[in-house]
This record gives C-alpha cells, sequence and structure tokens, in this order.
C-alpha cells in the first residue's frame, strides 16, 4: 500500500478570484458612486455582500469541465443578486447619496469587467494546460462500455481540462484482477478513478471504495441502473457525461478552507497571547523542578496529506527511548508527577497551538498519530487514511465523544476513525464551536482516559 498522495488541488486559483472581484466591485465602488465620501461604510458592506452573495449563488463553484455557458449563468445571476443588495445598501444609507442610475451603470460595469477577467483566467489556465502539461490530474477508468469510452475520448480530446488519462480497465478480461488495476494506481500515482459501476461486481466496487479511501484517491463513478451507496453524492457533468462523486469534503471548497484557517489563526494567537505567555514559564519552572531534560516534547506525526510534521507538547513523561514508539498507559511510570497534571487537564496539548498557527494544524480535526501507529493502522484499520484528507486537529469530534488517548483495542481506533469521517464530510464552523465548548467542558470535568 502507499502511502503518499498526489497534489490535485489549484488551492490558490479561488481566492486568487475571490481578490480580483473585490479589487473590482470596491475599486469602481469608490471612484464612481461614492467619490470624496467617507469609503468604509460602502467598502465593508460591499465586500460583505458579496461573499455572501457568491456562497448561496456558488459563483465561484467553477471546475476545470464547466462549460462556458454554466460560467455565463453564474455571472448573470450574480449580477442580479448583486444589483439588489446596492439598491438595498443605498436606500439604507442616504447619507452616501447613491442614486439608482449610477448603480445600474455600476454594477454593468463591474460585471464586464469580471466577465473579462473570469474567462481570461478560465481560457489561460486552458492554455497553460495544453502548452506547459502543468494544472493536470491523472485519471484511470474502470471498466470498458460506450460510457467509459466517451468519457476516455474526453479526457483525450481536450487536453485544456488537466486531465492525463492513463488507463482504462477492461473486466471483461478474465485475468485483469483489481490488485493489478491497483498495483498500477500506485505505481503511476494516479489521482482520480472513475468506475462504471455496471463493470464491477458489489463486491469489487466495495473493494474500490476502501481502496480509494486508504490510499487518499479521488472516486467517482459513471452512473447507471445499479444501485449504489446511500451518501450524499454530488452530480456533475463533463461536456454531457455524467459523473458522481462518492465522498464530498466540505474544506475542499476553498472559501471553507480560508474561514478555517483565519479561525485557526485568530484562536490560536488569542491563546498564545493570554494564556501560554505566561503559562509557560510556570509550567516550564515545574517540569524542570521534578526531572531534567527539555520543557517541550517533539513528535513526528502525520497530517494532511499524510505528511510528517513535528507536534509540540509540554513534556510530561521522564525522557525515554520508548516515547516515539508507545503511548502512555494507564499507571504508565514513564509520566511524572507534574505529568499527569498537565495530561489530566490537557495543558500538555496547548503548546500545539503553535502548530496551529504556522499552519500544520487547525485547532479541530482528526487527532495526528504517531508515525509508526499510523504505518501500522493504515494497514489494519479501514479507512483509516480517510483522516488525512484534512488537517489534523488539537481536539476533535472523537475525542469529545469518548474515543481519546489510549487506543487499547482496535474497537477505539476503528469509533475513532467513524467520528473522523463524519467530521470531515460534515464539516462547518458551528461544528467546531461545539467540538471547542465540549473540550473545554471535558478538560474542566477531567476524563478518565486522560492519563
Amino acid at each position: 500500500m502507499s502511502l503518499f498522495k498526489h497534489g490535485r488541488y489549484s488551492g490558490y486559483l479561488r481566492p486568487i478570484s475571490y481578490l480580483i472581484d473585490l479589487s473590482i466591485i470596491n475599486a469602481v465602488g469608490i471612484l464612481y458612486l461614492v467619490n470624496d465620501k467617507e469609503p468604509l461604510i460602502f467598502v465593508v458592506f460591499i465586500s460583505l455582500g458579496w461573499v455572501l452573495l457568491s456562497i448561496y449563488s456558488k459563483f465561484y463553484q467553477v471546475y476545470r469541465y464547466t462549460r462556458p455557458i454554466n460560467i455565463l449563468a453564474l455571472i448573470v445571476g450574480q449580477a442580479i443578486l448583486f444589483s439588489l443588495f446596492v439598491f438595498a445598501f443605498s436606500g439604507l444609507y442616504h447619507e452616501l447619496d447613491i442614486y439608482p442610475r449610477p448603480i445600474v451603470k455600476y454594477t454593468l460595469f463591474c460585471f464586464l469587467l469580471i466577465t473579462i477577467f473570469k474567462f481570461a483566467i478560465y481560457y489561460l489556465l486552458q492554455k497553460y494546460r495544453v502548452s506547459f502539461g502543468g494544472n493536470y490530474r491523472k485519471t484511470v477508468i474502470f471498466g470498458l462500455n460506450k460510457k467509459t469510452l466517451a468519457l476516455e475520448n474526453f479526457f483525450n480530446k481536450n487536453p485544456e481540462y488537466g486531465y492525463l488519462h492513463k488507463k482504462t480497465f477492461n473486466f471483461k478480461d478474465k485475468e485483469l484482477s483489481l490488485e493489478e488495476c491497483f498495483e498500477f494506481v500506485l505505481n503511476e500515482r494516479v489521482d482520480e478513478i472513475y468506475c462504471s459501476i455496471s463493470e464491477l461486481t458489489n463486491s469489487q466496487i466495495a473493494d474500490l471504495v476502501d481502496f480509494a479511501d486508504n490510499n487518499l484517491k479521488i472516486l467517482k463513478f459513471i452512473p447507471d441502473s445499479k444501485e449504489i451507496y446511500s451518501k450524499k453524492l454530488r452530480y456533475e457533468y463533463y461536456d454531457y457525461i455524467p459523473i458522481l462523486t462518492l465522498r464530498t469534503i466540505p474544506l475542499e471548497d476553498s472559501v471553507n478552507t480560508i474561514i478555517k484557517r483565519v479561525f485557526d489563526i485568530l484562536f490560536s494567537s488569542i491563546v498564545i497571547v493570554f494564556v501560554l505567555s505566561w503559562l509557560t514559564p510556570l509550567i516550564a519552572i515545574l517540569i524542570k523542578l521534578e526531572s531534567k531534560g527539555p520543557v517541550f516534547f517533539k513528535q513526528s506525526r502525520n497530517g494532511f496529506n499524510y505528511r510528517e510534521f513535528d507536534c509540540y507538547k509540554f513534556r510530561s513523561m521522564t525522557p525515554n527511548k520508548d516515547a516515539h514508539l508507545y503511548q502512555a498507559t494507564r499507571g504508565d511510570q514513564r509520566v511524572t508527577k507534574v505529568g499527569k497534571f498537565i495530561r489530566k487537564t490537557s495543558i500538555d496539548e496547548l503548546p500545539q497551538f503553535f502548530n496551529v498557527l504556522f499552519g500544520d494544524m487547525s485547532v479541530v480535526g482528526p487527532r495526528p498519530h504517531m508515525v509508526s501507529h499510523t504505518n501500522m493502522y493504515a494497514k489494519k484499520i479501514d479507512k483509516f487514511m480517510v483522516r488525512h484528507f484534512v488537517k489534523p486537529g488539537i481536539t476533535g469530534l472523537a475525542q469529545v465523544s469518548g474515543f481519546r488517548g489510549e487506543v487499547e483495542t482496535d474497537k477505539d481506533i476503528i469509533g475513532r476513525v467513524k467520528y473522523d469521517i463524519f467530521y470531515i464530510e460534515n464539516w462547518s464552523l458551528l461544528l467546531d464551536f461545539k467540538i471547542i465548548f465540549q473540550t473545554f467542558i471535558n478538560a474542566i470535568k477531567g476524563e478518565d482516559k486522560a492519563y
């Protein structure tokens, strides 16, 4: 099994598009509508309104396979909504003296510029993919029939969309096994797997789903009359070919990623400035008085896309060579007296807010495991690798649901994975707040597995 993952997403494109569009609507508004009046109120309300409207209208959900006519429809819809918003704003703030006719001209001019930039980015990316072979994703197709051949032709004849098709597997060939296909996917570092449901048995589909989850591969289905799993499927079109995506991950959306990152930076900064600034010296003195060794404990763990990073904690054990291999157990003799207290209250985890600030972790997410444990669980626990689709967290849904601390049996890690996958597929900022609040309550009450 390969535990490494090829990069898939152009994560900067959507934020850049937001930045360009916000610059246009604010610059034109200040020069044409506001003139010499105080622009701050205008900028704040117009920017906030634009972001909220674009989320509602899905204005930035433009993908490499999106057709130009669909982009144009998004632009028209956003223009109508934004015009209504500006009219409402002008009625709320009479002192800015914004009149209907200038609003219409303002909106038309803004959307003329936005349309030019949006299509320029769209076609420049296509040109870049064709000319330089960049911004691409490697694909394979499982199953050979008319629909999969149409999809293969789409990939091969439209290089501007950025798909590099590696192979279509024909399962009518009795000598072909799924294991051979999986080996090909791993060796070629394929990013996306497309599967015709009618060409595989239910058992093969189940094996394929498990393989994709455990190796961080995107799996999409070409639908037909066969029954498929009861998941929240996303329905898309590549040209006129319908495609189903099995797993939707909210944090793959650039807007959600930015929201979560901004929250992480603000929250971690507050903790570092107002808590760690005075608490660290006190904990350091207590640790040093009891045992020799460093104040902080550094350990390699696996994070987003399986990348390794150094996770920081206050040292709670006497220095020992097994610290990177074995978790603390109940009554562990390695844990110091100070260590028992800071582990019971979760104070030992606080230095990880620096990991959050540096971007290796998030405040909330699946808890990262030691590298040795990750390698072990990835081989024997189904879907364990799905946890690495997002950044790991200081706390998580599994931890506040009773699955924190030592993994005593496989049941513990299976439960942890189940809650982590639920979090990944159902993320929201409100869910993060709920988990943080519950973590704080648990820290005050104390937990049985906090040892």
